[in-house]
């Protein structure tokens, strides 16, 4: 997927590809969730930090600089390190 330098960019480009709901999230360092799930398709590319995907049995760990995606009502849980994480997130229902 294609690295964007600004959240405005980042935007623009998800917008245009069906994904009107843009946003930044912010998780604060050690925070988990429980699993869970989201009634939106999600596109995210990490900005700084670290996380800990859990999808059924397999766990990813995510870096800054990467991407992850996951469709909408996918069962999943999240665990942030030790800095917390920044992610900017592109949301379709």
């Amino acid at each position: 997927m294609i690295q964007h330098s600004t959240f405005a960019q980042f935007e623009a480009d998800w917008q245009a590809r069906g994904y009107p709901d843009c946003i930044e999230r912010v998780w604060e360092p050690g925070f988990s969730t429980g699993e869970h799930t989201h009634p939106f398709d999600v596109k995210a590319q990490v900005q700084r930090g670290e996380f800990w995907l859990t999808v059924g049995d397999q766990v990813r760990h995510v870096k800054a600089g990467e991407w992850f995606e996951l469709d909408r009502n996918v069962p999943h849980a999240e665990r942030y390190g030790s800095d917390g994480a920044v992610f900017w997130v592109a949301r379709r229902s």
